[in-house]
């Protein structure tokens, strides 16, 4: 894993007179799982955000698979291959599971409104059996079919997270986004996330990029981690060497002894 699938660099974000990321600069690379730490308040979402286009950086760049995306919009991101999940589940709660997830194919058609009336004639009915095909394909990976029907309001937390991920996967992205997956998730629930992730990325070969507050999880699945404090990069590199430098135990672990005989 060499080539880089994201570039982040240089990356400044402020609100008003508030600096919520400074000078950031990073590589994610393609393939890998990339899991970014640290305290709440040290711009990881802001991070995210600047990736996915929600926020535009006020300095710096965003390349996504050699293009810079920094001024593009999120769905534009998204026609380039990358995909986001939400901190706040961001599902329509009135629609089914199956048209919730169908929603993240909707880049992906080709029929308009111009063609869409020639259902049979222009290939609507065929390409609409393709979406539906790969979404299936998704519920069965997500072991979700059980719900496929079920209206998305009425589901738990966890399952309605899990439906959030369907609809990411079915965008077809080669980078996913995912802002806390595991959030609010008991034990169970943490593990079956934590498996799908993995096999997200190895079986479809897509980089996982994530912010996660449960160490064990970070520890278990990522490839490299990146520490954010007060929206300033305080290391990346391997999990455990990450976790064993002793600015990180001090930043986010509250630990001072190691740092104080550093110094």
């Amino acid at each position: 894993m060499t080539e880089s699938i994201l570039k982040v660099e240089q990356v400044s974000l402020a609100f008003g007179g508030v600096k919520a990321l400074t000078d950031v600069s990073f590589d994610v690379k393609k393939g890998s799982v990339f899991s970014i730490i640290g305290p709440n308040g040290a711009g990881k979402t802001s991070m995210l955000n600047c990736i996915s286009g929600r926020y535009q950086p006020n300095e710096g760049n965003v390349i996504f698979q050699g293009n810079n995306v920094t001024n593009l919009d999120p769905n534009d991101r998204a026609d380039l291959g990358m995909g986001r999940t939400f901190q706040n589940l961001a599902l329509f709660g009135h629609l089914s599971v199956l048209d919730n997830i169908m929603v993240g194919r909707h880049h992906l058609l080709k029929n308009n409104w111009l063609t869409g009336p020639l259902y049979w004639a222009s290939g609507a009915q065929k390409e609409e059996l393709e979406h539906r095909r790969i979404v299936e394909e998704v519920i069965d990976f997500l072991e979700i079919s059980h719900i496929r029907k079920a209206v998305a309001g009425t589901l738990s937390y966890g399952l309605r997270k899990r439906v959030e991920l369907a609809r990411a996967m079915a965008l077809n992205p080669k980078l996913i986004l995912l802002d806390e997956p595991m959030a609010g998730m008991n034990l169970e629930e943490k593990e079956d996330m934590a498996r799908y992730i993995l096999d997200l990325n190895e079986e479809f070969d897509i980089t996982v990029m994530m912010i996660e507050h449960d160490m064990g999880v970070v520890m278990d699945i990522s490839h490299e981690v990146m520490v954010l404090d007060f929206g300033k990069k305080l290391i990346s590199g391997l999990p455990d060497e990450v976790m064993a430098d002793p600015h990180v135990k001090r930043a986010y672990l509250g630990i001072e002894d190691d740092l104080e005989e550093a110094s």
